[in-house]
């Protein structure tokens, strides 16, 4: 789909959706903000059926795939092998399994979320303050994803996007302002203040009947900058997609991956990447209904851009 939006046009953006002072000049949420006792309460209340369903890939430790930027890391300390043979004394010194978890979870494989602070422009992150905030030593000193401490909950809002084309969007092929309208006709259901967006390009259920790919490599769909007007319009909180959260190849080469930059920078607009939206499409539509509410709860890292998450839509 075709759009005219020129790199100066995008650079435009982030002044024009800025979010900037908007919760004042100490706020480090960004549209976090939008999610209010009142829509916590709205949430809650779209549970009708008590059924939980996860919209996180598994994360495969140890393994490595097309798509892997870095290898998830699992070394058991400790496991039950040669257990049923252990003398009395050793069974008290082994009484059970442990392991180590590392993993870079930026990236293109495990569903996190991005905190604002993930990304720079001209030196800036969310709300004018300086990059040097973010450092190797302490890491992220503000905006951190320990701001989430309490968990996330908002309404969900599924916009299928594959199923209102019938086929999986193509590698390069961006999300449109008029394709959401189109999908918000479709199902009956608007996005509103305060909403967690979720759109399905079908990239993971691509993925699962065809093999990982590389999205810099062999590229990806998702949603395009264009339609940052439009989510800056709704007010949404939080946005999440089946992908990286930036079309591939690049839309706009020389900025860069530009639904970041102007989402988390300009908007303080929380990302949810690599989200897996293959169960969660199949309860909507045995429901007819395309809103629920959305639980999100980062581990509580402290100094970090962001976690592994495990969002999960309660019916």
């Amino acid at each position: 789909m075709a759009t005219t939006l020129t790199e100066s046009d995008v650079i435009k953006m982030i002044s024009s959706l800025s979010n900037w002072g908007r919760w004042g000049k100490d706020d480090e949420l960004g549209t976090v903000n939008l999610i209010t006792p009142a829509e916590r309460k709205r949430a809650a209340a779209l549970v009708q059926d008590g059924v939980p369903v996860s919209c996180a890939r598994p994360i495969a430790t140890n393994g490595i795939t097309a798509d892997t930027t870095f290898q998830p890391l699992r070394f058991m300390v400790d496991s039950g092998e040669g257990r049923e043979h252990d003398s009395p004394e050793r069974i008290l010194q082994r009484r059970g399994a442990s392991e180590f978890i590392g993993m870079v979870f930026h990236g293109y494989t495990i569903t996190h979320v991005d905190t604002p602070a993930h990304y720079f422009w001209q030196g800036k992150i969310y709300n004018g303050r300086s990059a040097n905030l973010i450092t190797s030593r302490e890491g992220a000193q503000v905006e951190s994803v320990d701001l989430l401490h309490a968990g996330v909950v908002s309404r969900g809002v599924l916009l299928d996007i594959a199923a209102l084309k019938g086929r999986w969007l193509a590698s390069g092929e961006g999300v449109m302002p008029e394709d959401l309208e189109a999908a918000e006709k479709a199902q009956g259901v608007r996005v509103e203040a305060g909403d967690i967006l979720l759109i399905r390009t079908g990239y993971y259920a691509r993925r699962l009947a065809e093999g990982p790919r590389h999205p810099l490599k062999d590229g990806s769909p998702a949603a395009h900058v264009a339609s940052m007007p439009w989510f800056r319009e709704r007010d949404i909180a939080m946005l999440g997609t089946d992908t990286h959260n930036d079309v591939s190849p690049a839309t706009h080469p020389g900025l860069g991956n530009v639904v970041h930059i102007v989402g988390l920078v300009a908007m303080g607009l929380w990302l949810i990447d690599n989200g897996n939206l293959e169960e969660l499409a199949k309860a909507c539509a045995a429901r007819r209904r395309w809103e629920f509410m959305l639980a999100i709860a980062p581990l509580r890292l402290q100094g970090v851009t962001g976690s592994p998450v495990n969002p999960v839509a309660l019916f």
